[in-house]
């Protein structure tokens, strides 16, 4: 009889080959890294008036409102008091927000301690045009001692819908 003689094998350790899958990632995320699409998100807060504010200027004499009206041809600036200040009507491009600030910087001149304002949309407003608007009444950029910086006008808005 012939005796088994285990053999024992020697198996070396395979060497594993990553050069493909290195190659493949060399390429693959600086082509996702471009392709990725980065969102930024910004927040515009919005003073809504509460329920008792609305009862306590019912009794009082009603103070003044500044309500900037979004209409497809034009922008109106108005108040609750005397009605209409000034149309601001569209240019080529679209809405005139540089006459918009320059006739809301008057209105603050002359009501320094003004905070708030109405922004009135109509129906079918692009949310292009309600944020420019927003931002338009908000603040302006100014020159002071040769810095550019960011002035405000009326910081806390309202949003509404525009009644014909």
């Amino acid at each position: 009889m012939r005796k088994r003689r285990s053999r024992t094998r020697h198996k070396e350790a395979v060497e594993l080959n990553i050069t493909a899958f290195m190659n493949l990632m060399v390429v693959l995320v600086p082509f996702l890294l471009m392709t990725a699409v980065f969102s930024q998100l910004s927040i515009i807060e919005l003073n809504l008036p509460s329920l008792g504010d609305a009862k306590k200027n019912k009794k009082d004499k009603p103070a003044f409102n500044l309500q900037i009206t979004i209409r497809k041809n034009a922008l109106v600036v108005a108040d609750n008091k005397g009605g209409l200040i000034k149309r601001i009507p569209n240019i080529k491009s679209g809405h005139n927000y540089r006459q918009l600030t320059t006739t809301l910087k008057q209105i603050k001149s002359r009501f320094p301690d003004k905070k708030n304002a109405s922004v009135l949309a109509e129906q079918n407003t692009e949310y292009n045009a309600l944020v420019q608007t927003m931002d338009a009444v908000r603040m302006y950029l100014a020159v002071i001692d040769g810095e550019i910086v960011q002035a405000e006008l009326f910081p806390e808005i309202s949003i509404g819908d525009a009644h014909r």
